[in-house]
């Protein structure tokens, strides 16, 4: 039997098994896939012999991304660029490594909201953490022509836009009123919107045809993409990109591109719902 496994810590909130059980289920294959918590002090020796773990992949979640890219012996793709995986497979008794979050966040608008990359000349991103650097690299690869960052601090944002020479410009999140009128993209790539927080954003000020969407999926609709859609933007929730990140790991795992649906997502979303109602 195939086995696969999400790894980090805590791993417990990961909705990777749902969505991997789901199209082992679908697919018919002869696999299993789990939550393997690791430690921080074992971290290093775990994705370090990977090999004998009796896993043939992996996906890692935080805070393990770049110790696993680390551990593997090819980086490949994003995770050679960002310095970060979330991906793993075994090739020859080789750990490789990969980053899907840009791959899934891409896919995502593409289902969508689909043309969106012919139409955004210019992206805005508001935040500068982990999730923003693999947004900021999927959009240079796609071709759009400027990317502009912005952060409660800017050093940090300046710190983020010089990893893309040129592509990137930094700016504090004081100039959120100025430069929203010119996005044709704005992505809430911030942790407002969990447990109802709020980043205040003057919506009126966007053009009519921007597209809004938010990385966090928990709330699926969150204050930010509520702010977007009252003034009649079109707005895309963070799930989607959850889902197609699970793409490129699946079939490298278990020999099946499974594909991303109306019904998968369904699942997700009554898991998303079942859990907050118990919360």
């Amino acid at each position: 039997m195939r086995r696969a496994c999400v790894t980090g810590w805590p791993v417990s909130h990961s909705r990777s098994p749902l969505i991997h059980g789901f199209w082992i289920k679908r697919y018919n294959v002869e696999g299993d896939y789990s939550a393997r918590p690791v430690s921080p002090q074992e971290a290093v020796s775990f994705y370090g012999v990977f090999s004998s773990s009796g896993y043939l992949g992996a996906n890692v979640t935080v805070p393990h991304k770049e110790v696993a890219c680390a551990a593997a012996s090819t980086c490949c793709g994003a995770a050679e660029r960002l310095g970060v995986a979330n991906t793993l497979w075994l090739e020859d008794g080789r750990l490789v490594a990969d980053n899907t979050d840009g791959i899934g966040f891409l896919a995502s608008l593409d289902q969508a909201a689909p043309n969106w990359s012919e139409k955004t000349e210019c992206a805005l991103i508001v935040g500068a953490g982990g999730a923003s650097r693999a947004v900021i690299d999927a959009l240079v690869q796609r071709g759009v022509g400027r990317v502009e960052l912005l952060n409660r601090t800017e050093a940090r944002a300046q710190e983020v836009a010089e990893r893309f020479p040129g592509k990137v410009r930094a700016f504090g999140l004081d100039a959120l009123s100025t430069r929203l009128s010119s996005a044709d993209l704005v992505i809430n790539a911030t942790s407002a919107g969990l447990a109802g927080a709020e980043l205040p954003v003057p919506w009126e000020r966007a053009k009519d045809s921007a597209i809004v969407t938010d990385l966090t999926y928990v709330p699926l609709q969150t204050p930010f993409l509520r702010g977007a859609a009252s003034v009649g933007l079109t707005t895309v929730d963070g799930l989607g990109m959850l889902l197609h990140q699970a793409v490129p790991g699946f079939e490298r795992w278990f020999g099946v591109r499974p594909v991303v649906d109306a019904e998968l997502r369904d699942v997700v979303v009554a898991d998303l719902r079942e859990r907050d109602s118990c919360s």
